[in-house]
């Protein structure tokens, strides 16, 4: 007779340590001290999903689809454990089909005879589907906490959420938000490779009804998480047959429907369902079930709420961000441009919680003079809506500061008195800190393809020319607007610069935010700096010369990896390949000669195709103001001379009895310059001269025989304005050639 605890040779031989293995319903895996997988058995395959009697034999155990965010933590268990410790955790696990599961694992030193620690011995089981629900339980909502936290956006979270509960807890989960009071279904997750055929559950977008008395409706009215534990043991009343016959075809066991509450308010319904889809120890919910979902519609109500905030913040955000800047860019003659405006991620500040996605950059196009354009590209410092504010101010001030048809740097100067004009005072002091503005203002002419420019601390734009990418040369470049030091005047601060554009040249202009993204790590670990960026931009671009602007700026947009840091802004010019029509025309300031400018304008009129009755009243215009420029030259005086005379001083009467003085005052006889420009849908019409004096319109009396020249012109021209120039001034008017 045996005694109990003889084992016969058979048993012996199942009872060894590969044949327990094999059988035991817990993943066991060990690996050398450098976490490359030694040995794993059957049930492991099941839970990691990677088929394949010996797995990833040699591979590491990273192989097994521990997701990345959790990648930390395995070299943290590792650490560990080959010190002698035990380290006890919860990993997220990408299985081979796709699906996430928790697993939770033990990890103890794997020892050599001698006593040393040669690997790892890990232990792992799919959480929650043990005797040790209680203790998984508090792992599993600190993890689904941290994955919720991660998201800032609605859809991004409630995707996150479907995720972590199918299928390792739910064959189905729905989830409804209210909008606008009602509750529309946002979420309809199922396990894999099934999916609800047409017309039976409702869809992602519809608006959901559930009928009184159903567990859904009671847990929204009660605000209570309610458990159905046995379909086959209740009845409830379904929101349409197709969905209860669609509920019968597929088995559904249990359900469990939890109200997503924040803040007092109900934001919706979280619907987790199982069904014979999928093959489980335990088709039923439980209670133990209902309290643990409850707690996870807790934290998922929690993140929904602060992605709804968010999203609402950021909508303000950027709605007051497109505001500020242009709506539409006007159609320019000779010039192609292509905008683009992204707004920075969201930055999570030290203390300051999540800051929004509005910034201070900026870009803008302003029509000037005869065709002429301003353009602009400008960065205030920092991000959040007094960044946004500031911005809005200056491109203000900057559009009216360029309708004086000034240089670029005396438009500089004047806004950078406006900086220190809107600063605000720092803690209600009296002392105000100006914002730190970095801007470049350009004057593009198309017909001459000369840019004239000032820049105050921004960067040099780009060039795209000749099949090459560089920067423009750029000799002065003045400090940001702003932090100009007392005493300093802005003229010694902002100088003008002109350069001549080539044909069929591209030109971008681009706020910091292009180059200095969040750092990427290269092949060798290493991260680029912002010089390594824009050499990188500055390839990509050389390529896409011949490219249209908005290639170009699509081009630029993706150029540089990494995500945006800050809000970006680019603007992309490209000057016209061929030469646009213009005429110019130099005459004596005589009265005779406002028949001959009048003359010139009607020939080039009719040899462009102007229509008859916009170029008579264009010709019409043009004698007003030549008639009034040769009026003022004639009375004005004529330039103070010194002369340098040699010998004894002469008697008063002789002294003013030269020859050559006539001569002199003849030589220095004034004279008008017209110009003409056609454009696409008007001509322009210019006069220069060197009087100083600008043009006002005069209220003429009745029996005045002047004074109303500037006033046909102001009532007849589409537009009209004045200048001053190096030599004097530029009296201009634009007169359309197509609709009214």
């Amino acid at each position: 007779m045996k005694r109990w605890g003889d084992l016969s040779q058979d048993t012996n031989d199942h009872l060894s340590a590969g044949s327990v293995l094999d059988h035991a319903e817990m993943a066991v895996v060990v690996t050398d001290r450098f976490s490359n997988v030694l040995y794993w058995n059957p049930f492991a395959e099941t839970l990691f999903g990677r088929p394949g009697r010996h797995g990833p034999r040699d591979q590491p155990v990273l192989s097994l689809g521990i997701m990345e965010r959790d990648h930390p933590l395995s070299v943290e268990l590792a650490k560990h454990v080959l010190k002698g410790g035990v380290w006890e955790g919860t990993f997220d696990v990408r299985r081979g089909d796709g699906t996430m599961v928790y697993v939770r694992a033990q990890a103890v030193p794997l020892r050599h005879p001698s006593g040393s620690v040669s690997g790892i011995v890990i232990t792992a089981r799919e959480a929650m589907r043990s005797n040790e629900r209680e203790k998984d339980r508090f792992g599993l909502l600190e993890r689904i906490g941290e994955r919720l936290a991660g998201s800032l956006y609605v859809e991004e979270t409630l995707k996150r959420v479907a995720e972590m509960l199918v299928p390792q807890f739910a064959d189905h989960c729905f989830i409804e938000l209210m909008e606008n009071d009602r509750l529309v279904r946002r979420v309809s997750t199922h396990v894999q490779g099934w999916t609800p055929p047409p017309d039976t559950w409702q869809p992602v977008g519809a608006e959901i009804h559930y009928p009184p008395g159903h567990y859904a409706d009671a847990a929204l009215r009660r605000q209570e998480t309610i458990l159905v534990e046995d379909f086959s043991q209740v009845s409830y009343p379904s929101p349409n047959s197709a969905s209860a016959r669609l509920c019968g075809e597929v088995g559904m066991t249990s359900a469990i429907v939890a109200p997503l509450c924040a803040r007092g308010e109900i934001l919706g319904l979280m619907y987790l369902g199982l069904s014979n889809l999928t093959d489980r120890r335990s088709p039923h919910y439980d209670a133990f079930d209902r309290d643990f979902v409850g707690a996870i519609a807790t934290r998922v109500a929690l993140a929904v709420d602060n992605a709804l905030l968010f999203e609402e913040e950021r909508h303000t955000a950027e709605s007051f961000q497109k505001h500020l800047l242009p709506r539409a860019l006007p159609q320019l003659d000779g010039l192609e441009i292509a905008v683009r405006y992204y707004p920075a991620a969201p930055l999570a500040s030290h203390g300051q919680g999540i800051q929004t996605q509005v910034g201070g950059d900026w870009y803008d196009v302003i029509p000037l003079s005869a065709g002429r354009v301003g353009i602009v590209i400008g960065d205030v410092e920092g991000r959040g809506a007094k960044a946004a504010a500031v911005m809005g101010q200056l491109r203000a001030a900057l559009r009216a500061f360029a309708q004086d048809d000034k240089p670029p740097a005396d438009i500089l100067a004047r806004l950078d008195e406006w900086t220190r004009i809107v600063a605000t005072p720092d803690d209600g002091g009296d002392v105000s800190v100006p914002p730190i503005v970095t801007c470049q203002y350009m004057v593009y002419d198309a017909w001459s393809r000369q840019l004239s420019f000032a820049n105050a601390g921004h960067a040099p734009p780009l060039l795209l020319a000749d099949g090459t990418c560089t920067e423009l040369d750029i000799s002065e470049v003045g400090q940001p607007l702003g932090v100009r030091a007392k005493g300093l005047h802005a003229d010694l601060v902002y100088k003008e610069e002109t350069r001549t554009l080539p044909p069929g040249a591209a030109l971008l202009l681009y706020t910091d935010g292009l180059v200095d993204r969040r750092p990427t790590r290269d092949a060798d670990g290493n991260v680029p700096d912002e010089g390594g960026n824009l050499g990188l931009l500055c390839e990509k671009l050389a390529k896409m010369e011949e490219s249209a602007v908005e290639q170009i700026a699509d081009t630029a947009t993706v150029a540089v990896p990494g995500e945006i840091d800050d809000d970006m802004a680019l603007l992309v010019i490209r000057s016209s390949a061929v030469d646009l029509d213009v005429e110019e025309r130099t005459f004596p300031a005589q009265p005779i000669m406002v028949g001959e400018a009048r003359r010139m304008a009607a020939e080039a009129f009719k040899g462009w195709g102007v229509p008859e009755e916009r170029a008579e009243l264009a010709c019409l215009l043009v004698s007003e103001v030549v008639t009034n420029v040769v009026l003022h030259a004639a009375t004005a005086s004529v330039p103070r001379r010194e002369l340098a005379m040699e010998g004894p001083p002469l008697s008063f009467e002789d002294s003013w009895d030269f020859p050559s003085l006539d001569e002199e005052v003849a030589a220095g006889e004034k004279e008008f310059t017209l110009r003409l420009r056609r454009g696409r849908e008007a001509v322009w019409v210019e006069v220069f001269d060197q009087d100083l004096r600008l043009p006002r319109i005069r209220s003429a009396g009745e029996n005045d025989e002047g004074g109303r020249g500037l006033y046909l012109v102001d009532q007849l021209a589409r537009r009209w304005g004045s200048r001053p120039t190096k030599e004097g001034k530029a009296v201009w008017f634009e007169i359309p050639t197509k609709g009214r």
